[in-house]
């Protein structure tokens, strides 16, 4: 029978952001910027009611279809914990699912945006930090196919229930062959977003049975990325790819399930609400004790070896922005390359309803990464873009990063020393709880900069990234 998980697999393309308006941004005019780095620059983005935006983020219907809402108390019950203490037929309903009322009147239970954006962390759910348990690694469609008996069972296959229910199994059995990782804790979303695309017209985003252009077979892995961290970008993702309006870009969601784009411009309006929310959020505190003089010495390093790609923090911060060529960062490079090898996703994108008017959003290809701002670093183990890397000390010291590791995926399983996931050392990959970085995709090197460090000073760079 279906579980929580294979519904999340309808939410998993919602990397939402939007620009910070009190950091300063600063440009090639006022800046030395670093070798093999370039500025990515800002694009105007709408304005929104920040109260309005959270409500539509837990009760909203930007995902329209799901389980009929009697089968999922049946089955799953209704009375979760973590129910983001919300009213209505949504009290008790899990924070990763919501209750709406699909396009024909019937109330069904969808996943929201925080199955990708909310996780637990030492026991507390913080809303706003990417989800790095999920399990992607076995392919959901055949629960779909069982839940498509018992709704058929329960209500028919021309009921106004199965009618509400269907857009939701006929993407999630299109999409889960295609999206398999090989490793736990790891984000198929470029995956989900290639797969829908090639099965939405081009002219009204209505749904095709048969793709329209080839999938690639890979699945690239990624690290949900925390929202506070986009509210200071002025490009989305880790490759710098998502530019111009972010509330357009992010509406993509709606590809899960949408009937055409009539349901795209609905959410489009709602957006800017959702984005202003993001925009108020702010990383959680780090909940143990700091050495403050140590953390001093660590500020000092920082700001001569590593604020010019990654800004400065404090009572007058500064993000550069920079897009780090390949060459320079050396990570792995499956994910920057993807949508170049593969032109034909962002040009569908670029010429569909998302690409046009003048709040329009672009996927532009890039090559290298975005050198992301640090704030609440400490909470977003494991590290680099792929998830590789389990510690911010094994980060700042490429030798030593492993081959293979293993974490419990207890979130409360955390290390204060090297300020990230308690790990084991492997020799191979066991099971889908050892992450293998001999895998395409999954490599851990790169971003060796953090080399040129003593352990002494190491570790008091590690003191201070646990202030921000």
């Amino acid at each position: 029978m279906i579980t929580p998980f294979t519904l999340s697999l309808l939410a998993a393309i919602v990397l939402l952001a939007n620009c910070r308006h009190d950091v300063m941004h600063t440009g090639p005019d006022d800046s030395d910027l670093p070798a093999g780095t370039s500025f990515l620059e800002p694009a105007a983005q709408r304005n929104g009611d920040a109260q309005a935006g959270y409500q539509y983020l837990i009760y909203g219907n930007y995902i329209g279809s799901g389980i009929p809402l009697q089968v999922f108390k049946q089955f799953f019950g209704a009375n979760s914990p973590d129910d983001l203490n919300r009213t209505g037929d949504a009290d008790g309903v899990p924070f990763n699912f919501n209750v709406v009322t699909a396009s024909n009147g019937v109330k069904v239970v969808a996943p929201t945006c925080l199955t990708c954006h909310a996780e637990k962390l030492n026991g507390q759910l913080i809303v706003g930090l990417g989800n790095n348990t999920a399990d992607h690694t076995t392919n959901q469609a055949s629960m779909f196919q069982t839940a498509d008996l018992a709704v058929k069972l329960l209500y028919g296959q021309n009921s106004p229930e199965w009618n509400a229910y269907y857009p939701a199994s006929r993407a999630s059995q299109t999409i889960g062959p295609y999206i398999l990782t090989k490793s736990r804790g790891v984000n198929p979303a470029d995956k989900i977003f290639a797969t829908l695309s090639a099965h939405r017209q081009l002219a009204d985003l209505a749904w095709i049975n048969t793709a329209q252009f080839d999938v690639p077979l890979e699945t690239v892995p990624t690290d949900v990325p925390a929202w506070w961290l986009m509210k200071k970008k002025n490009a989305l993702y880790y490759n710098g790819l998502g530019r111009g309006d972010f509330a357009r870009l992010s509406t993509a969601s709606g590809m899960l399930t949408m009937l055409d784009s009539s349901e795209a411009r609905q959410m489009d309006q709602k957006f800017p609400d959702l984005m202003a929310w993001i925009r108020s959020i702010e990383p959680p505190a780090y909940p143990f004790a700091i050495n403050q003089n140590l953390a001093a010495q660590g500020k000092v390093l920082f700001e001569s070896k590593c604020s010019k790609c990654h800004g400065t923090y404090g009572t007058e911060e500064t993000y550069p922005n920079l897009l780090v060529q390949l060459s320079t960062i050396r990570t792995d490079s499956m994910l920057s390359n993807s949508y170049r090898i593969y032109p034909e996703y962002s040009t569908w994108y670029n010429n569909s309803w998302y690409g046009q008017g003048p709040n329009k959003g672009q996927l532009l290809p890039n090559n290298g990464y975005v050198a992301p701002p640090l704030d609440g670093v400490w909470a977003t183990a494991p590290y680099l873009h792929n998830a590789s890397v389990p510690t911010l000390d094994d980060l700042l010291y490429s030798a030593q990063r492993p081959k293979y590791w293993k974490r419990t995926f207890d979130n409360s399983d955390y290390n204060k020393e090297k300020v990230g996931w308690n790990y084991t050392v492997e020799t191979s990959q066991t099971n889908i709880n050892t992450y293998d970085t001999t895998l395409p995709g999954y490599n851990n090197g790169g971003h060796t900069f953090g080399d040129v460090l003593t352990d002494t000073e190491r570790k008091a760079v590690l003191e201070y990234l646990k202030t921000l």
